[in-house]
């Protein structure tokens, strides 16, 4: 999934924590069998740090949508610690699998829930 400008949603901290989404999702693409383990370690830390922030600045503007892009947080989440616990026991074709799948997700992702927190946090002065 290399980046595209699309992608950007003119926040600065969102648009650097995206970029390094779409690298990691990039080298787990390409990953062999002894370097997947740590690398998906790696995005599930990237991705809890990533919503997290995201959270703090949904607070900070009254993100109307709060919930629902918080819900989407917790499944992806849920998600990832389900495929880690894999990864951990040797695991690796279905979480391979769901790693193809992350450039859908985060397109749409971006393109919905997080363009209309940048738009928020734009209209608040907090980009």
């Amino acid at each position: 999934m290399p980046w595209d400008e699309r992608f950007t949603l003119g926040v600065a901290a969102m648009d650097a924590t995206h970029g390094e989404f779409v690298a990691l999702v990039d080298a787990l693409a390409v990953a062999d069998d002894a370097a997947f383990p740590g690398l998906f370690a790696e995005l599930v830390e990237h991705s809890r740090r990533h919503f997290e922030h995201e959270g703090r600045l949904m607070k900070a503007c009254r993100f109307p949508a709060i919930g629902e892009h918080h819900g989407e947080h917790l499944r992806v989440l849920g998600e990832l610690a389900h495929f880690g616990r894999a990864v951990a026991a040797g695991r690796l074709r279905l979480a391979r699998d769901y790693v193809r799948g992350l450039p859908d997700w985060f397109a749409t992702h971006a393109a919905t829930m997080d363009a209309a927190l940048a738009a928020r946090l734009k209209a608040a002065g907090q980009s």
